[in-house]
């Protein structure tokens, strides 16, 4: 028997401290099972089902801890009657295990006490950071020493990096993974991919039926669903006899191409006669000798392939890929290796798939999910909730169409308890060999043997210094990182040089602002309010990240904050942002906000640009999402000569359904409710079917849109928004006058504008006068005496009899029981605890303080947010207001909010996050007062943001439609023909 010692684990201490453990942990070895990044909102695999945490605890005498989570496949009950332990942190974790990659804020660093020795801590997830991914650089960095320390001063505590990716056999053949599961789920998403694809090209399929992965509890009812719906259709009907055969190639040799044939198998696919072609269908699995070719004519043979990958070209685009119906890609690559296709293939595939048939080459599944990589095409992952997209290269020729891909990167969490089981299976001896090593057991040969040799080959970074099969990176994409972010020694050699970012304000939506923006590591956040707690709480989780305790009254202390940063962020109310703007200039700063552009800020334009700073606005979500969305589909159809003719935009936040009912307005407040009340005094322009409109502020919300159709399950009102008009210059939509129709606005539940105009008439927004009150009853009965310019008596009756004479029966009832719900009568069944203001305010202030304490969202409570464009085209050589030949393409995004953070915190503070990092990089080169039309590079970085956060938006295409858009239809409507449905 062949004994090994394992390589040391635990280390002597050297003064390092221990962090405080939970009181319901001992003070034994302890694992942590995370919580997965919570913008990857589809993510609900766990490395360790709860049977395993019952076995880790119960047989080998560990402490297993675990973060809350509601959306993981096994629930906190079943982790907590498994052994496991509730914890925000994981702070006592000796071992942490995780699927993905951890959030930078999140990696625990500092070493830990056991046994009387202080040992580091190891992380196994992975990292993806092995091939020197960019995106990942700055993760690694976490686990090594930084540059700034000399050779004696290297921390030996640091964590270890243990990467799934890496665990192999000796053959080099992967052993945990969910390479099957993926190939699985790809297949699936594939599928439904292909059948959005053809149904563009005006073919319904039978692939309409394909269930999606994530809709069934479990494999078995995944794939009888297929064949039932699919397969057996298929069998009985037939393919659609237009497209032909329907081929479907599978590339790839390992368990990802395994499983995606495993799960095309519920499909009739075998081998038949022509006669039979219709009703069936082929597959294809492409092997590397079929399309890989020696330079000197050789055949292809696996050692010298990989041995000599730059000898080898492919010419997949011209013996399989012109024949394809769908390409399902789960081919791994890697720097120095030849890609199945390059850009310049791709051009050429459809240049020969054209001559071959409809429907031929028209859907790529790409399971590999290597950007730029294996397809070099594939510009991004895709989501779950928005699992393909169209794609062109730039050099693509305008006469050849888009490609459908699907690139999910994470399709085993489609199949999350399988998978999640499967993956258990796995892990679980190599974990128990790491729970040796940390308590100094021997490792003796045999199985047990080969698996510590196969951590230590999966072992990235140890002891603060990369694996010496790693090495490479530092002076590759590692040293590059440290470059471009400032992570170096500085000119006299001191600590890194980091940018400094202050954001000013600590409200509603600063929290995901807050963590994207921290999330770097080469920024320094100060987060500046007059709420120092609030502050605190957004920053306590970031150690690149601190609370600052300042107010807007002292400007000499803002100028001190401003003069220290190299961006400002203001998050403050409107009114405070050319104030903060001024001081930026002095200092010659960029400031980004998430508001719209107001005068006075325009007024600044010339010096911004003299200061040669930008002072960027309007990159939240309305405006900010709305007009990166926008830009993006306008420019898209302008580059295929498409000329719009109706552009309509609504946008809005709402309490989730569940939450709405029963409450005054059918709203709850996400921001600011002054904001809101103050929407609600503003007029609007805009074009409808050829007719300009304008409403009066006093009448916006009488004359709405009581029928919104921008959702298949939220029945919605509209309100028309500002001026619409001045968009077609923002948008490049031509002029005015060639435009059926240009209308943006606000989105609500029905009844909500009703309402809203009934507090307007009794005089709870007015803003031009000021109340002061004893008691918050006196509010309603204060406005009305002032609307109708006599004094109420203090009594019911009167109040009630003054409301009568002012609106109709039903008007009043409605107000009567809104004012009692909101706690503003004698008789209110609400209590309203806000302390009555001592100093005189507007009504509109006062209401908007009880709005803010009645109307506020509760613990538990999510909200929503639904963003809406509606775009029809036609060549841009028709003329004429109708033809049968325009297009109508909408984009659409619909977010809820979680037990992270709200909808609307999300989709105003990542937008703005993202717009932050843009201009500290340098990629932002346009200067002056600006929103994100300004520059690509500001609403494509955002948007590419977005997707990656879960946030991407959704488009879709009609073709050859007449009488204008659905949307466009409906507001043409007037609002009394429909007001009954309420």
């Amino acid at each position: 028997m062949t004994i090994l010692r394992r390589a040391p684990l635990l280390l002597s201490a050297r003064g390092a401290h221990s962090p405080a453990h939970s009181r319901s942990v001992s003070n034994g070895l302890t694992i942590g099972i995370r919580r997965e990044d919570p913008s990857r909102i589809w993510e609900r695999r766990c490395p360790l089902t709860p049977e395993a945490v019952n076995e880790l605890v119960t047989k080998e005498g560990v402490n297993v801890v675990v973060q809350p989570c509601d959306r993981r496949v096994f629930t906190m009950r079943e982790m907590r009657e498994a052994g496991a332990v509730p914890h925000d942190t994981l702070s006592p974790a000796h071992i942490i295990v995780g699927i993905k990659e951890t959030p930078l804020s999140e990696v625990l660093t500092d070493p830990l006490p056991l046994s009387g020795q202080v040992v580091p801590r190891t992380h196994l997830m992975f990292s993806h950071t092995h091939k020197g991914q960019e995106y990942n650089m700055e993760l690694l960095s976490k686990f090594l020493n930084p540059p700034t320390l000399s050779a004696h001063q290297i921390d030996r505590l640091r964590p270890t990096l243990i990467d799934y990716e890496l665990l192999t056999d000796d053959s080099g053949k992967r052993t945990v993974g969910f390479g099957w599961y993926a190939g699985v789920a790809g297949a699936l998403e594939s599928l439904a991919a292909l059948a959005h694809a053809l149904l563009e090209q005006g073919v319904a399929s039978p692939f309409l039926s394909t269930p999606r992965p994530h809709t069934h509890p479990c494999l078995p009812s995944l794939t009888n669903s297929l064949h039932k719906l699919v397969g057996d259709r298929i069998a009985s009907e037939g393919t659609p006899p237009v497209l032909g055969p329907v081929v479907i190639c599978v590339t790839g040799t390992g368990k990802v191409a395994q499983g995606a044939l495993d799960l095309l198998a519920e499909l009739p696919i075998q081998r038949v006669s022509v006669d039979d072609l219709p009703r069936l269908i082929y597959v294809v699995h492409a092997l590397p000798k079929d399309y890989f070719v020696r330079a000197d004519g050789s055949p292809y043979e696996r050692s010298h392939y990989y041995a000599n990958p730059d000898q080898y070209t492919s010419i997949f685009h011209e013996k399989i890929a012109p024949y394809l119906t769908l390409l399902v890609h789960g081919a791994g690559w890697a720097r120095g290796y030849p890609r199945t296709m390059t850009n310049e293939q791709l051009r050429l595939a459809l240049e020969a798939a054209q001559g071959v048939g409809p429907g031929r080459f028209t859907c790529v599944g790409d399971i590999s999910c290597d950007i730029e990589g294996g397809l070099e095409f594939l510009p991004q992952h895709s989501t779950l909730s928005a699992p393909f997209f169209s794609t062109r290269p730039a050099a693509l020729p305008a006469h050849l169409r888009d490609v459908t891909v699907m690139a999910v990167d994470i399709l085993p969490t489609a199949l999350p308890r399988d998978a999640s089981q499967h993956f258990t299976r796995v892990l679980l001896p190599y974990l128990r060999t790491v729970i040796g090593g940390y308590r100094g057991a021997p490792v003796v040969g045999g199985d047990e043997r080969g698996r510590a040799e196969a951590l230590e080959r999966a072992t990235t970074a140890k002891g603060g210094v990369l694996a010496e099969r790693h090495r490479w990176l530092e002076d590759g994409p590692l040293g590059a990182w440290r470059s471009q972010s400032g992570v170096v020694k500085s000119e006299a050699g001191g600590a890194p040089v980091r940018k400094k970012v202050l954001m000013l304000g600590s409200g509603m939506v600063a929290g995901p602002a807050v963590d994207e923006i921290a999330r770097h590591g080469d920024v320094e956040l100060f987060v500046a309010s007059n709420v120092l707690n609030e502050a605190k709480r957004l920053t306590a989780h970031h150690a690149n990240a601190s609370a600052v305790l300042v107010d807007m009254g002292d400007q000499q202390r803002v100028g001190q904050l401003v003069e220290e940063a190299d961006l400002v962020v203001s998050l403050l109310p409107v009114p405070f942002h050319p104030i903060v703007a001024e001081i930026c200039l002095k200092h010659k700063k960029h400031l980004v906000t998430a508001s719209y552009i107001s005068p006075a800020m325009r007024a600044l334009h010339e010096r911004a640009v003299d200061a040669n700073v930008i002072f960027l606005n309007e990159i939240g979500l309305d405006p900010g999402i709305d007009h990166c969305s926008a830009i993006s589909l306008l420019s898209k159809l302008q580059a295929e000569n498409k000329r719009v003719v109706s552009f309509t935009s609504f946008c809005g936040g709402l309490p989730a359904p569940e939450h709405a009912e029963g409450i005054p307005l059918k709203y709850k407040f996400s921001w600011s409710p002054r904001g809101v009340l103050g929407a609600a005094l503003n007029g609007a322009r805009f074009k409808l079917c050829g007719e300009l409109r304008e409403i009066e502020g006093k009448n916006i919300l009488k004359e709405g849109f009581p029928d919104m159709p921008v959702s298949d399950v939220l029945k919605l009102e509209g309100i028309a928004n500002r001026d619409s008009l001045h968009y077609a210059d923002v948008y490049s939509l031509g002029k005015v006058e060639d435009l059926r129709t240009l209308v943006r606005g606000t989105i609500r539940y029905p009844g909500f504008s009703s309402l809203m105009h009934s507090f307007k008439t009794i005089g709870l927004l007015d803003v031009d006068r000021q109340v002061r009150l004893e008691h918050w009853f006196d509010l309603p009965r204060e406005v009305l005496s002032a609307r109708l310019g006599a004094p109420i008596p203090n009594d019911a009756a009167s109040f009630t009899s003054a409301l009568l004479n002012l609106m109709g029966d039903l008007e009043s009832t409605e107000v009567l029981d809104a004012l009692s719900w909101l706690g503003l009568l004698p008789e209110s069944t609400h209590t309203l605890a806000t302390p009555v203001p001592t100093a005189p305010m507007a009504p509109i202030d006062l209401f908007a303080t009880v709005l803010a304490q009645q109307l506020r969202y509760h613990p538990g409570e999510r909200d929503l947010v639904v963003l809406h464009h509606e775009l029809v085209v036609r060549p841009a050589t028709l003329v004429g207001l109708h033809t049968s030949a325009e297009e109508v393409h909408t984009s659409s995004l619909v977010a809820y909010g979680d037990a992270g953070a709200s909808a609307m915190a999300r989709t105003v503070g990542m937008p703005l996050a993202f717009a932050v990092r843009a201009v500290l990089d340098g990629n932002i080169q346009t200067r002056g007062v600006c929103g994100p039309g300004a520059e690509k590079a500001i609403w494509t970085g955002v948007l590419a943001g977005l997707e990656q956060a879960g946030l991407g938006m959704r488009e879709s295409v009609s073709h050859r439609v007449s009488g204008g858009g659905q949307v466009e239809s409906m507001l043409v409507r007037p609002r009394s023909t429909l007001m009954q449905t309420y």
